[in-house]
């Protein structure tokens, strides 16, 4: 098993301290570095400075938005990083939501599954070095190819997944799966889709990557911090999807009252329906010791990667490149 590190910093670190943060992240062991993107900093760029900068740090988008790029320009992409880091690439990709796809980006919404499907076929031919033609639903490319020869080391395609169906999708089609928001017991059933998918595509799941974001918080005043983490999960349960997927890990009670008062306008007391064993299922929060011990349950759930997300409570006055520095030193 190995551990990897959300890294969306360099906003707060700028370019010099991001840069001796990541180094700092590949001395204590980490096995990837995990980008994300949403309107801060550029996934794909933050990744280049990550590859260029590091040996044998492995870089991941912890996820790319599938439908803000065209699968030609993502192929190009990692691609190219492959030949900066052979090797050590992870293109991590998901569906988005409508408001960064359609408010944000202008772009047309849509949540079906196949248009990952579709995606994955272009670029696993693009990365091959092949000449496509490809006339889908979403998609519609005709006779390209990339100019550079493939990478030696093609980068591996991880999809972000929830639900039975993305998940068996993952374990059919892909390299590798990226789990969120999941407690240690709820894994093995997300495995099980996994395996279902890998099954009806007549291959294994090894040498498949199993990640998950565990968001963690090392501090020595845990209340703060797990107010923090309940704000951060309200939104998302508020989704029908995810919603669903955290009644099905044993928390329907507490959406159910969640969802109720914030139907009712009262977002203040949405968050407080979230009990202790939902923050508990969640998210990992203590002195180090103690975040070692919570953390050590995820890594023998079944994933062969936890990801480390730290998270920093809005505190006037604190400086949280400290406390990040602080939960990345607790780890691996």
């Amino acid at each position: 098993m190995n551990t990897g590190l959300a890294c969306p910093f360099l906003h707060l670190f700028g370019g010099d301290g991001y840069v001796e943060f990541i180094r700092e992240v590949e001395t204590r062991g980490y096995h990837t570095a995990w980008i994300g993107e949403t309107a801060a900093s550029d996934a794909i760029a933050t990744m280049t400075l990550v590859a260029a900068r590091t040996t044998t740090l492995s870089v991941a988008s912890g996820v790319i938005p599938l439908q803000t790029r065209t699968p030609t320009v993502l192929a190009m992409a990692a691609a190219t990083l492959a030949r900066i880091a052979p090797g050590r690439v992870g293109l991590g990709l998901g569906l988005s939501s409508p408001v960064i796809v359609g408010d944000w980006n202008g772009l047309r919404y849509s949540s079906s599954l196949e248009q990952l499907r579709e995606a994955i076929h272009i670029m696993r031919g693009l990365l091959a070095g092949e000449r496509v033609t490809f006339d889908g639903t979403h998609y519609r490319v005709k006779n390209v190819r990339l100019l550079a020869p493939p990478p030696a080391t093609p980068p591996k395609i991880i999809l972000a997944a929830l639900g039975p169906r993305a998940l068996e999708l993952a374990g059919e089609l892909a390299d590798g799966v990226l789990l969120n928001w999941i407690a240690p017991e709820t894994v093995a059933s997300s495995i099980r889709h996994l395996e279902a998918g890998a099954k009806r595509a007549g291959r294994t799941l090894d040498g498949f990557e199993i990640a998950a974001f565990v968001r963690v918080s090392v501090t020595d005043d845990p209340e703060p911090a797990r107010q923090a983490l309940a704000r951060d999960i309200t939104p998302y349960a508020t989704v029908p999807s995810y919603a669903a997927f955290f009644r099905s890990s044993g928390y329907t009670s507490e959406i159910d009252a969640l969802q109720a008062a914030w139907k009712a306008g009262d977002r203040a007391g949405a968050v407080t329906h979230l009990s202790a064993r939902v923050l508990h299922g969640l998210g990992v929060i203590g002195r180090e010791d103690e975040c070692r011990t919570r953390f050590a349950d995820f890594a023998r759930s079944g994933l062969t990667m936890p990801v480390v997300v730290p998270f920093v409570p809005e505190t006037p006055g604190s400086d949280p490149r400290a406390a990040i520095v602080r939960t990345m030193r607790t780890f691996p």
